[in-house]
């Protein structure tokens, strides 16, 4: 069985495939008409562009494995009542599984899933979650109607405001994708969605062999208007002893050398993840604290994070490393995300006495979110007390700019809002149910 597999995945399939998952479909020519614009045409526009600020959410949760159930609530995860964004980007990822926002994890790691095809079943479960929560109170809109009618008749009723939230816009998934254990999936603003192009994506192994899909990435891009994104989904290799972070400095290497996105019809497009005008970095990135377990402990319990932090791996790779140096990250301030016992506050390890204490995992920040590049201002970066797994999600709101034609937008914008774009847009949907259906129709290779 074993070296079919292993042929099969490294000799007749590309790792990972180009293909991906979306509610519209992608086109090489863009989407409504949007033309690309050759270099002399951009060098004269360059000086007529716009900038517009967009809140990013990005979140990292490595979901162990763990398949969401029907009473599974990631509501808070979002937020969507207090902060709306216009663009989520949700990763996913496993020692087992994994949850742009971004999963790891998502799938049992068994040799039929690290080597053999790609199974989407677990991930259509989670994009159907964050589908109903991002648009929990649009589909409730005609109740909210009825509300306000009722307000009107009935003014000196009064209501809790806690259970008044303003509908936030319609959201769309325009890029999905697993690899074994990751997965990232990433959802726009229904209105915006006229102005993506080239979305895209580029799956890296790193893990058994040097190849297969166990640790590695899931890249996404897209450009919207004129400024394009990059999204990195990772989980890197693990490991708390001395020397073990120069493996996952090597994955990053990897990650960074082997990424490839079509350069498009003009060869204009940006090919590698450092070429993208915005950049995040996302995921399970197992870095560790460099202290004796018991030290890190001790700190833990008194809640020092400064000194933890004075000996993360990650934030001295990004301080004078050679692979992410020039990175950013926002301040830490909250408590390590790994590794907790199940459904509990208490780390793995605190309590266990015994001969295997040396298999006790000391706690770390292993899940991370950092950035590269100009016109990205972080606004939020904090952990969410999720007990699902052992590990606990990670989010963070981003503000990015953007370069927009103006006249161009305008143009599009009323199209979009007209009958016109109803009757092109109707035949065209992939998807207008709730649920992720893994059609040879949805599924796009650039």
């Amino acid at each position: 069985m074993w070296p079919t597999l292993v042929a099969n995945k490294i000799f007749k399939k590309r790792l990972g495939s180009s293909n991906f998952i979306a509610d519209f479909p992608s086109y090489k020519e863009p989407l409504l008409g949007i033309v690309d614009i050759d270099q002399n045409s951009k060098t004269i526009l360059n000086d007529h562009k716009d900038t517009h600020k967009y809140k990013v959410f990005v979140s990292t949760w490595n979901v162990g494995g763990i398949a969401p159930d029907e009473d599974l609530n990631i509501d808070d995860l979002f937020e969507t009542c207090n902060n709306s964004c216009d663009i989520y980007i949700l990763g996913y990822c496993q020692n087992c599984f994994r949850f742009s926002s971004m999963f790891q994890e998502i799938v049992p790691l068994r040799a039929s899933n690290v080597l053999g095809s790609e199974n989407n079943e677990i991930s259509m479960k989670w994009n159907s979650k964050i589908r109903e929560a991002l648009n929990k109170k649009t589909h409730q809109r005609g109740k909210d109607a009825k509300k306000q009618e009722l307000k009107k008749n009935f003014p000196n009723k009064k209501e809790n405001p806690a259970k008044c939230c303003e509908a936030p816009h319609d959201f769309q998934c325009i890029i999905s994708k697993q690899m074994v254990g990751l997965f990232i999936s990433v959802w726009i603003r229904r209105d915006l969605c006229p102005f993506i192009r080239h979305p895209s994506v580029s799956c890296v192994g790193c893990g058994i062999m040097g190849c297969l899909g166990n640790k590695g990435s899931v890249s996404v891009r897209f450009q919207l208007h004129e400024t394009s994104f990059c999204f990195v989904c990772s989980h890197l290799a693990s490991g708390g002893s001395e020397g073990d972070e120069k493996y996952r400095n090597s994955n990053v290497a990897e990650i960074f050398s082997r990424t490839s996105f079509p350069r498009g019809p003009l060869l204009d497009l940006p090919r590698t993840i450092l070429d993208h005008d915005h950049v995040i970095f996302l995921g399970d990135l197992n870095y560790r604290i460099s202290l004796p377990e018991e030290m890190t402990r001790l700190l833990v319990e008194k809640r020092d994070w400064d000194s933890l932090l004075e000996n993360d791996q990650l934030i001295m790779e990004l301080m004078t490393g050679n692979m992410l140096r020039g990175w950013n990250e926002g301040a830490i301030k909250f408590g390590p995300t790994y590794k907790y016992c199940p459904n509990s506050d208490i780390y793995y390890g605190c309590c266990y006495h015994g001969k295997k204490a040396e298999k006790r995992r000391a706690p770390a920040w292993c899940d991370r979110i950092v950035w590269y590049g100009e016109g990205l201002k972080q606004l939020q970066y904090t952990r969410i007390e999720s007990k699902l797994s052992d590990h606990r999600p990670v989010k963070a709101m981003f503000m990015a700019e953007v370069m927009v034609l103006p006249e161009l937008m305008k143009n599009l914008q009323s199209l979009f809002l007209s009958e016109r774009y109803e009757q092109i847009k109707t035949p065209l949907e992939v998807s207008t149910t709730d649920d992720f259906v893994n059609r040879k129709r949805s599924s796009f290779r650039l």
